[in-house]
This record gives structure tokens, C-alpha cells and sequence, in this order.
């Protein structure tokens, strides 16, 4: 049970990237730029994220960041890049494909990422479980593409 509320959360966010594909696309083409549609969501969602965040009364000093590593700081780039390209791509190869080979590639990264327990992650090894698990996923990409 303590996991069940985390999992739905992730669920609904899951499908809230399905939606953020197409709608900006909507965005790149009346724009005609996938960039221009990225700004705009990233604008509407860091207002978003900023009424929550005034809401919740959390206010660390900055002192809570001076530590940090300078590739802590780029972790919206990332984002970024992916909403740009999937605003992008959508149109061309398909919601259903896009989806899905953005989850393998981001199983691969995260394959690779715990197995070397970076950025502070768990060291989480390669195994046959895993690898079979990623395998099922890249048969699933090409399932949806040949479809």
C-alpha cells in the first residue's frame, strides 16, 4: 500500500506525457517552430510549478544549493530537448511510436545509470532480469511500428 499512491502518480504522469506530445504539436505547427511550442510549455509549466511551490512554504536558503554540481543544475535541458523533439517528431512517426521508443531509450539510460550508481543513484548491476526486461520493451517498439 505504501508504494500504491507513488505508482499512480507515476501512471498519471506517464499519460500527462502522452497528452503534452500532441498538444504541442498543436503548438509547433500554428507557431511553426517545435522550439517556440517547448518555450511555451516550459513557461506554462514553470508558472505551474511556481503557484505549487508558493503554496507549499518551503524556502531553502541558497546555501542548500551551494554545494551542488554544476550537471545538477541541468536537468530542465533535458526536459527541454525532449519535448522540443517530441513536438517535433509526433506528427511524423506517431504518438504510439514516439512514446514507446522514448521508453526504451530511457530504459537504456537508466539501465546504464544504475549500473554504475550514478548521479547519487543506488548501484542497481546489469542482469539477465533486466536486460530481458529491456528486450521486451525494444520488441514492444518494434510491434508498435510495424503495426
Amino acid at each position: 500500500m505504501q508504494l500504491l499512491i507513488p505508482i499512480l502518480l507515476v501512471f498519471i504522469a506517464g499519460g500527462m506525457v502522452a497528452l503534452q506530445a500532441p498538444t504541442n504539436a498543436m503548438l509547433a505547427k500554428a507557431g511553426g517552430s517545435p522550439v517556440l511550442a517547448a518555450l511555451i510549455s516550459f513557461v506554462v509549466g514553470t508558472i505551474a510549478l511556481l503557484v505549487v511551490w508558493l503554496g507549499s512554504g518551503n524556502r531553502p536558503g541558497s546555501a542548500a544549493f551551494a554545494g551542488l554540481p554544476w550537471f545538477a543544475w541541468i536537468g530542465g535541458l533535458y526536459g527541454a530537448i525532449f519535448v522540443a523533439v517530441a513536438a517535433f517528431a509526433a506528427p511524423k512517426i506517431g504518438l504510439a511510436s514516439l512514446i514507446t521508443i522514448g521508453i526504451a531509450g530511457q530504459i537504456a539510460m537508466a539501465l546504464a545509470l544504475d549500473h554504475v550508481g550514478a548521479l547519487g543513484l543506488a548501484r542497481e548491476p546489469i542482469n539477465l532480469g533486466r536486460v530481458l526486461g529491456a528486450i521486451l520493451v525494444l520488441a514492444g517498439v518494434v510491434l508498435v511500428r510495424r503495426s
